[in-house]
Parts: structure tokens; sequence; C-alpha cells
């Protein structure tokens, strides 16, 4: 059997499937269409509205301003508010609108086989990654089938109307191919260009995100591919998502057979799914109908069907599907070129393992086992700064966050001070040298005090119980963190503080905490974990302090950067220092001090300015979950000056992208720079 023959019974098949699918949701289609009769123009659930909402701002699928001036004029409770972000987003698109389109459109092409001394096309592609190519299972059925077609980019028009050139590319499925019929997808590298060039450093690719926010009901798609092999169409606007599946989305649009294939865009140009089937009209008995309304026949052909909605697989399913498969490590380093987003490039390094201590670690020449209590901590881990550092006048102290165990305090400071550096630079002010600043080291002592974890996750929905603290007021205490932080990053339905049994909920919070940052999910629960232990366990908040107070100067005028977890120590550490310390400058980032279990519990005892600081400056970003609290001077009495930064999705966390923002750098370059008064030169 040919393949042009196989690609007609299987879409056949995938046709019918997608039929039955689309009469056992119909209640789901009834509900949709019966409140956007009532006046809702997007009748999706609260959480999805809110994962969405949260989705544009940040990642300036919406202008701020824009968001703000669809809200500030009335009191809106949260579904509304959503929707009315939610309608200025579909109804105004800024210019770049257009280009970024165009952009996506590079990256579609047209998929044919020769047979019988003719090329027919068979379907659309798209590139994924710099290599890799998405498309239908009933387009590519197996590896044979993909190594037999051509795979043909910028069959298209220019913009007089005029064909373009086609460049052409042949598949290598023996260097990767992997297709599931259900999820009718196929997934094969593309060989490069006679040039030698992946296709996708020529056309660009999609970079795919297992996240959630990306589309709801009743937002409108846009697909571009090859419909009934024609030169590359698109069709935008007058289609919107009417449900979503468990596996599939419906939606309705102008496609025609042949857009198999295709990428479905939300407005903002994300992938959101896979096109693979139109929906034909039925009668009872199951039979798919042609327009004239008399059961269709083999050879009646697509255009006689009656179409009724189209559906596409979800983008996230298959990519969780991918993450699953048992792939040697070549197919899996391919997979990771997808990026970030995709959640796919822990398949060759898992964050996991860089999360958990081992069992029994060697420190300082003693094999600490399980009972790592006893293990009195050493103070003076760090490095010092240079004797005479800025003049002998004024000490700089970088002191850093959670899990950096497995660093070097010397290579941690010279990462500091390369992002600090920058953003100085960006700010007209002048640099300094990584062996002027002193970078206090309490990694390893923070372990120590630690219980040691006892197994790793199996999957990402483990994550709450693999790094979740053993005793019970500290387990509480993480709970109520990653709750609080949920709450306050717009997840529905937080439960209130003391409630028992949350665990459900923790999930629940945590998962929606990394959909609407894209960090991690292992790495927020680890970091709140920690926090959760120094600011519950005595031991452990003494074996930091002590640590950290090893490395501090005894006098003279301090300039404090701090981060993460290393902003929750800083404020203990105010109530400590040497009397003949001043604290010139603190500058806190990615800080947790906002959330009312955090900062309720410091030595200070709530949320008020310290004394001992001159100025305090606090840096935080809107997807950073640690911040999420944040701005600070909505709790702290006679809180910080601040900013709000943007820092990249999948670092939002990470101290170097604080840094290199002129507008952090800029106070901690005037206080460097600022004279110092003859009192204490």
């Amino acid at each position: 059997m040919d393949i042009s023959t196989k690609v007609s019974e299987s879409k056949v098949r995938q046709a019918r499937a997608a039929a039955e699918r689309y009469g056992w949701s119909g209640s789901e289609r009834d509900e949709a269409w019966h409140r956007r009769e009532q006046g809702e123009a997007f009748p999706d659930s609260p959480e999805m509205l809110a994962a969405r909402t949260a989705r544009l701002v940040q990642r300036n699928g919406l202008p701020v301003e824009a968001a703000l001036a669809a809200t500030r004029a009335d009191a809106l409770d949260q579904p509304r508010m959503y929707e009315r972000i939610l309608g200025v987003a579909k109804d105004l698109q800024s210019w770049s609108f257009l280009p970024r389109g165009a952009r996506a459109a590079r990256t579609v092409a047209r998929i044919s086989v020769a047979e019988n001394g003719r090329e027919l096309p068979i379907g659309t592609g798209f590139l994924v990654s710099p290599r890799l190519l998405l498309t239908n299972h009933h387009v590519l059925p197996d590896a044979a089938a993909a190594g037999s077609v051509i795979v043909e980019f910028d069959a298209q028009v220019n913009v007089d109307n005029l064909p373009e050139v086609s460049r052409r590319f042949t598949p290598d499925p023996g260097a990767f191919f992997v297709a599931d019929a259900a999820l009718d997808f196929a997934l094969v590298l593309v060989s490069p260009g006679p040039d030698g060039r992946p296709a996708g450093e020529t056309f660009g690719w999609n970079r795919l995100s297992v996240q959630t926010g990306k589309l709801v009901i009743g937002e409108p798609v846009n697909i571009i591919g090859h419909p009934s092999g024609r030169l590359k169409e698109i069709s935008i606007r007058e289609n919107r998502l009417e449900a979503r599946l468990d596996d599939f989305l419906q939606y309705q649009t102008d496609t025609e057979p042949g857009s198999s294939g295709s990428p479905v865009f939300n407005d903002q140009w994300e992938v959101t799914a896979l096109h693979h089937s139109g929906v034909p009209r039925t009668d009872d008995q199951g039979r798919v109908l042609r327009r004239d309304g008399q059961p269709w026949r083999e050879g009646d052909g697509d255009d006689a069907v009656d179409w009724i909605s189209n559906e596409g697989v979800r983008i996230s399913v298959i990519l969780k599907h991918l993450a699953a498969l048992p792939l040697d490590g070549a197919r899996r380093a391919y997979l990771a070129e997808m990026g970030p987003e995709s959640g796919l490039q822990d398949a060759v390094a898992p964050r996991a393992a860089a999360l958990v201590p081992p069992p029994a670690l060697p420190v300082d020449g003693l094999l600490v086992e399980k009972d790592v209590r006893s293990v009195p901590a050493r103070a003076g881990a760090g490095v010092p700064a240079a004797p005479g550092a800025f003049g002998g006048a004024r000490q700089v102290v970088f002191l850093h966050g959670r899990g950096q165990e497995k660093e070097e305090p010397e290579r941690l400071r010279r990462y500091w001070a390369a992002g600090l550096n920058g953003g100085l630079t960006r700010a007209g002010l002048a640099t300094i040298t990584p062996g002027d600043v002193c970078f206090p080291f309490y990694a390893k002592q923070l372990l120590l005090a630690m219980q040691p974890l006892e197994a790793l996750p199996r999957s990402p929905r483990e994550a709450v119980e693999a790094v979740a603290p053993g005793a019970d007021s500290t387990r509480r205490l993480y709970e109520q963190l990653i709750i609080e932080a949920a709450g306050r990053a717009g997840m529905p339905g937080a439960p209130p503080e003391g409630r028992e049994g949350l665990g459900d909920s923790v999930r629940r919070g945590l998962g929606w905490l990394a959909d609407t940052t894209e960090l991690d999910r292992l790495l927020i629960a680890a970091i709140f974990a920690d926090v959760a232990a120094y600011l519950d366990d005595r031991q452990v908040r003494e074996a930091v302090l002590d640590c950290v107070l090893g490395d501090l100067p005894r006098s003279g005028r301090l300039v404090l950067v701090t981060h993460s977890l290393g902003t929750v120590v800083a404020m203990d550490l105010l109530t400590r220092l040497d009397p003949a310390v001043e604290v010139e400058l603190l500058v806190t980032a990615g800080s947790p001090l906002g959330l009312d279990s955090v900062h309720r519990r410091l030595l200070q005892g709530g949320p008020h300015r310290p004394e001992q600081v001159r100025r305090w400056f606090n840096a935080w970003c809107p997807i950073d979950p640690v911040a999420i609290g944040c701005p600070l001077s909505d709790h702290w009495t006679d809180g910080p000056d601040e900013v709000a930064v943007a820092n990249p999705p999948t670092k939002a966390h990470d101290i170097e992208e604080y840094l290199a923002h002129p507008e952090v750098a800029q106070p901690i370059g005037a206080a460097l720079s600022a004279p110092v008064p003859a009192a204490a030169s």
C-alpha cells in the first residue's frame, strides 16, 4: 500500500474518532454556548481564566498599561477582571501581531510524497526545535514513511502574491522518529540543508510550552498550513476554542483537508495544539454525512464532507508523553533542544538530582550519616574580601540563597560580581572587582543541619512529598508558605491558614506557581522547604547564623546584597551585628519577606524596617515564585524603596539576572561612590 493511501485511510479513522469525541463533549459545548448567551465572553473555569490572564501579563502578551486601563474604572471581582483583561487582549492587537505571525509562518512546511512520478501533498508540519519537525501520525505513520517524504519550507507567495522559491529538506528518521497513533502525532528529525545548517537556524522554530494558561474557551485561534496541498495559507480571527478535553481541543475554524499537522496558535503566536482532523457531521448510526445530508462514501472526496468543527491535540499532552518515553541519551539530547519551556531539558540532566542531598556527605574529612544535626556548624566557610577593598572605607557582602552546597564560594562570588557589573555598566557607574567582595558561605552548614531526604521523586507530581520537611511543625509551615504564595499569585480557592489536611491544596498551589512562573515545581518546593526549615527549626537557624557571622566584618560601613533565603537570614543577622557595624545599604532580591508566614517568624518580630539599616532597596520580579509576596511596601512599616524587574521566564529567580538590571545596580554603585563621612574614614 502506498503512503498516500495509508494517509487517506488513517485520516478517515481519525475523523470518525473526532466525531465520536465531539458527540460526548456536547454538554460542555452547550454549557459554554449558554454562558456566552448570558454575556460571558470566555465561559471557562476561574482557574483557567486566572492562569491565562497571568500568562498574558507576565509574558507581555498585553501591555500592563492596557490591563490597568481596562480594570481601574470599576470595582470588579476577579472573574470579571479576568474577562475584562482577556477581552482587551482579544480585541486590541499590537503592531507586533503581524511580524510575529510572519515569523511563525516561516516554521511551517508542506509535506509531500513522490508516487507514480509525481509529488502528492499529504499534510503540514512545523519546526519545534532547530532539527525536529512535528506533524500527525496519520501523515507519517512509521519511520519508513517518514524517510520517503519531502519537507518543503517557503512554499508560499510573497507580498506581491508571486510564488517564492521554496527550500526542500529530507527527514532522517534513523536519527530520531517518535510517533503515537492515539495522540496522532509524529516527531522526526530533519536533515541539514546543503549548507550544513539545521532547518531551524534558517526558518526559526516554535518554543513549545508544557505550562497551562495559553488559551481559554471563547478565545480565537490561528492556524497556518497547506490546506489541500496549496501554497501556505492562514486562518485567523473568526475562529474560537469551543471545548477543552483531556487530550484534545475543539475549535471552530475555516480549515480544509490537508491542514493535518498544522500548528494551532493563540494570538501571542504560542502553539496550543497540533491540528489533526476536521470533525464531520454524523447520523445516528455514526456514519459520516455529506453536505447534501447523504452518507459519505469512499471516493466522494474530503470536499464533500459536512465538516462542523475541528480538533487538535493539546501540545502540553504531547510534551508530557515525550517526557515519559524510554529513549537513549542521543535522542533525549534532541528533545532537550526544544528548550526549557518544553519541560524536556530535564530528560538529559534532571534538576531533581541537584536539589536532593545524598544520604551521606563527606565534609572536612568526616562522613556525615543520617544524624547530621549533631555536627557543629563551622564558621568562616566563605571567602573574605581583599584587605583595603573599596579604599578600606566600606565592606561589600554578598549573601546567597539555598541550594548552593555543590558550588564553590569563589565561583559564586565571580558570578554575582559579573551580574552586578553588567548592571553597573548599564547604569554608567564604575564596576567592582570580585575579590573586593566578602562572600559568606553557609550552604553546607544548612545542609548539615537539615534532615537528609530519603528518596528522589519519580515524577514532578511527587515534588511536594520529595522535599517536604519531616518535622510536623516545619511541614505545616512549608505547606502554608506554598499555599500563601499561590494565593497571592491569584490561585482561586486557596484554603485559609490553619486548616488541616492541606495535601491536595499544596499540590495544587505548587502546580499553580509552576504554571504561572514557568519554573520547575521541584525547585520551587525545595526553596520553600529550606525557608520553612530555617524559620521553624532553631538548630538550623543557629547553624546558618553562626556560619555567616564568622565571615562578617566586626566594624565599618556595610553594603549588604542578599538573595532568596539569604534575605531572611540577613534580617536575622541585623539583630546580632556588632554595634560598630553600620549597614549603609541593604539590598534584597527575589525575597519571600512579603509572606506573612515568613516575616512574623523573624527574630526582629514582624514586618517593620530594621533600625540598623540606613537605606533598604528591594528588587522583585512578578513571575518569581519566591517574591510573590512583593512589593514589600504593601506589608512592611516604613518599607524599602523597591522596583519590579522583568527577568527571563526560566531565570525569574536568578540573582545574576536581578543584579544585571541597571535600576538594581544603581543604588549599590551609588553607595560605593558616595563620599565617606570624615568620622568613618
